[in-house]
């Protein structure tokens, strides 16, 4: 890599992480409100499905819908910039577009590993999750975790305000963990919901956790390939939009 890449993508990565610590507060809201979650709804997963079964879904519906819901931390730090005229700035420098999205995406992928990791621990330290391969299990968080921040980024770039933003990532973490089995399981959906499941990243989550905490690595290569492919393709979308021209600026 060149030295002027890794001059400008450090000095991205050191201005982006700063900015993230000086505003903690989404960051902190996103560590512990999954905790709580966890903490009062366990016991109705473990009496609807008994056992080691009800910790198991209690922890997955937790990191799935509370890691989507985290697209708002990478969404935000590249909206605000596009709201206070500053994203404009950053784009007439010698930054390359995959320079500015790697400056931006590194520290929200740190502090979302970072988030389920926490869930996964307290699961197992205090609930007594039962994890049957822990290389299979760093293999689907680091692919979902990267298919989360793909999607905010694309999202960052797409909406126009943050009234818009909030909208998105709200519902749309919503629909799509539950539509991908997370709060509840597929079995219990109905049946047309179980045909369009495969369409959500929310699903090949729950799929690659599932496999990944029962030791089936067939299926958790197969469901992480596929959430790979999902990052991919927003990543694809948030580089032409921050190399184009749509919108650049931002309203509050």
């Amino acid at each position: 890599m060149p030295r002027d890449t890794l001059g400008r993508t450090g000095a991205l990565l050191r201005h982006n992480t700063l900015l993230m610590l000086r505003e903690p507060g989404p960051l902190l809201s996103r560590m512990i409100l999954p905790l709580a979650f966890l903490v009062l709804l366990h016991p109705l997963y473990e009496r609807a499905q008994s056992g080691s079964r009800g910790v198991t879904q209690a922890v997955i519906a937790t990191l799935v819908t509370f890691s989507l819901m985290a697209m708002s931390i990478a969404g935000s730090s590249i909206l605000t910039e596009r709201i206070w005229h500053t994203w404009e700035r950053v784009r007439s420098t010698a930054a390359l577009p995959a320079e500015q999205l790697v400056g931006k995406g590194v520290p929200v992928v740190a502090a979302l590993l970072l988030q389920q990791c926490a869930v996964l621990a307290f699961g197992a330290g205090v609930l007594g999750l039962q994890v049957a391969a822990l290389p299979l299990l760093a293999l689907v968080l680091l692919a979902w975790t990267m298919t989360v921040t793909a999607m905010g980024a694309a999202l960052g770039l797409l909406v126009r305000s943050m009234g818009a933003m909030s909208a998105c990532y709200d519902i749309g973490s919503m629909i799509l963990s539950s539509l991908g089995g997370a709060l509840v399981p597929l079995a219990a959906m109905p049946l047309w919901i179980r045909h369009i499941a495969p369409a959500s990243p929310g699903y090949w989550a729950v799929s690659a956790l599932e496999s990944a905490l029962h030791g089936n690595a067939g299926r958790t290569w197969v469901a992480s390939a596929v959430l790979v492919g999902f990052g991919a393709g927003a990543c694809m979308l948030a580089a032409l939009r921050a190399r184009g021209s749509w919108g650049r600026s931002a309203g509050l």
